[in-house]
């Protein structure tokens, strides 16, 4: 199973790809399965290719979920090492 994570559109190129980032991480994906992508366009890439495009609230909305996932992961083995 493969998870997909909401990442920005900062690139637009003209031989089918876009350079996305996150967390000041650039990847250049290829934009093959989308129509109409635009600078500041939030998407979902999966093995090299943009699957999705999606709203600023989704993507807010996932991104946020994730945030909060790696907060009690933090927080459980900070309680888990305490412990020892």
């Amino acid at each position: 199973m493969c998870l997909a994570v909401p990442v920005k559109v900062t690139e637009v190129k003209e031989n089918h790809l876009a350079v996305v980032e996150m967390n000041n991480v650039k990847l250049n994906v290829s934009r093959l399965l989308v129509d109409n992508l635009q600078i500041g366009d939030y998407v979902l890439i999966h093995a090299g290719f943009i699957i999705e495009k999606m709203s600023y609230e989704e993507a807010k909305d996932k991104l946020d979920l994730f945030d909060e996932y790696y907060r009690l992961i933090n927080s459980e083995n900070s309680e888990n090492s305490e412990q020892k």
